[in-house]
């Protein structure tokens, strides 16, 4: 399957609306949290109280989350996307005037911090209404398999352009408006397309909840992910500070956004192509050959290159990074009790948000102490443990789903509970 023909599966299944509505809603994350970064700092002259707010909203986000999956699991995603939006487009424009009114630090973070608690998390419930989209429409064995594996490609590639476009729309709008101008578009942009996502006729009801094994959440298939998950996120905080580092010292500064980029798009492509994969091609499989990519790729990172080099590298370092991605999601679906997949969406989100958090602040220091090597050696050692965990510990049993399982299993009495299996190829009692 192409990048075209993968993009026109999900066309068919819920058009370009909702495509454009759920890019568009996801863009304020990355958005506030370089904004706020380049709005504190030019506020107080503070690099250390930008970075506090900063991670103070990326911390809410990662803490509220899953709770507001939940709820939109038990309720359905119309009113706790359309509330938290309107919500939090008011919380960062409350934030930005309080910054501008010189409020002190703590009453900052905590604000930054109710913000990011009421993201509305279009990320994971939009991957969930896909999944649903798909189940509704019959799909089946692997036809279902194609378009699960084309939903999560095309949801890997947005997540991924709104983490390189949202600073870059935030370069620009502090150069041609102000810095207040980038935060203030995050807000407008989660109040508008988040209203969008939460009324277009796709949102699902909620699912009443269930009792039993196959409900819980706290399995190790799906605990043991929020590991790479988290390490694909010190990935990305070393990646960025060590591109901006080098940029830096070596002359071209204004260029670290445009080279940091090139591996969004080369990640873009990457993910798109997982769909063309075979069915047989095992989720663990494919998580563990991009793990190990992650890994190979970043060593040159090492070697003496001067800025095309170096775009060049993370130009290919970028064909790991959308595998990877896509096929840990995968994996979240095939894990996830049905009546509970926003959260699990939610809270392996998180892990990302929590470790891209993390690696910007260590891999600061790391720069500081050790030049621009310092911060690349996070982004490597994130793909390393991505790949111990994903051979050593991940078990391809726990996702085993083969073509035509849910048919063969409707009905059938799992073993040792008494309880039946759904047509999601989910336990249900």
């Amino acid at each position: 399957m192409s990048p075209l023909e993968t993009l026109r599966r999900m066309h068919d299944l819920a058009g370009w609306p909702l495509l454009s509505a759920t890019f568009l809603a996801r863009l304020p994350l990355s958005m506030s949290l370089i904004g706020l970064l380049t709005l504190v700092t030019g506020t107080t002259g503070s690099v250390a109280a930008a970075g506090a707010v900063s991670g103070a909203f990326a911390l809410g986000g990662a803490v509220g989350g899953p709770v507001i999956a939940r709820f939109a699991d038990r309720h359905g995603q119309r009113l706790p996307v359309l509330v938290m939006s309107l919500a939090d487009a008011v919380l960062i424009a409350l934030l930005v005037a309080a910054v501008l009114a010189g409020y002190d630090l703590p009453a900052l973070a905590a604000l930054a911090a109710l913000a990011g608690m009421c993201l509305p998390q279009i990320a994971p419930m939009a991957r969930t209404r896909w999944v649903v989209l798909i189940r509704d429409r019959g799909d089946r064995g692997a036809e279902r398999e194609r378009s699960l594996a084309a939903a999560m490609s095309v949801e890997g590639v947005l997540d991924e352009a709104a983490f390189v476009l949202g600073p870059a729309l935030v370069g620009i709008l502090t150069v041609l408006v102000s810095p207040t101008a980038s935060v203030l578009s995050a807000s407008v942009l989660i109040g508008v397309f988040g209203t969008v996502f939460a009324l277009h006729p796709t949102a699902p009801p909620g699912a009443a909840p269930a009792r039993g094994r196959g409900e819980r959440i706290a399995v190790p298939a799906l605990v043991v992910l929020a590991v790479p998950m988290f390490c694909q996120g010190l990935f990305f905080g070393g990646m960025s500070t060590g591109v901006t580092a080098f940029a830096t010292a070596s002359g071209h500064g204004d260029l670290s956004g445009l080279m940091y980029a090139v591996m969004g798009a080369s990640s873009a492509v990457a993910g798109l192509l997982m769909a063309s994969l075979p069915v047989g091609v095992a989720l663990t499989t494919r998580t563990r050959i991009a793990a190990g990519a992650l890994f190979a790729f970043s060593l040159p990172l090492y070697l003496a290159h001067d800025a095309l080099v170096l775009a060049v590298t993370v130009f290919v370092l970028g064909a790991a990074v959308g595998p990877h991605l896509v096929s840990l999601f995968a994996l979240v679906e095939r894990a996830a009790p049905a009546s509970r997949l926003s959260q699990s969406m939610a809270v392996v989100l998180s892990s990302l948000i929590l470790g891209q958090a993390l690696g910007s602040a260590v891999a600061g220091s790391l720069a500081d102490a050790h030049g621009h090597q310092g911060a690349f050696a996070l982004a490597t050692v994130g793909g390393l443990v991505s790949l111990a965990v994903s051979v050593l510990v991940m078990r391809t049993r726990w996702y085993d789903r083969r073509p035509g399982y849910e048919e063969e299993r409707v009905g059938e009495r799992a073993p040792n509970t008494g309880e039946t299996w759904s047509d999601t190829g989910n336990i249900r009692r």
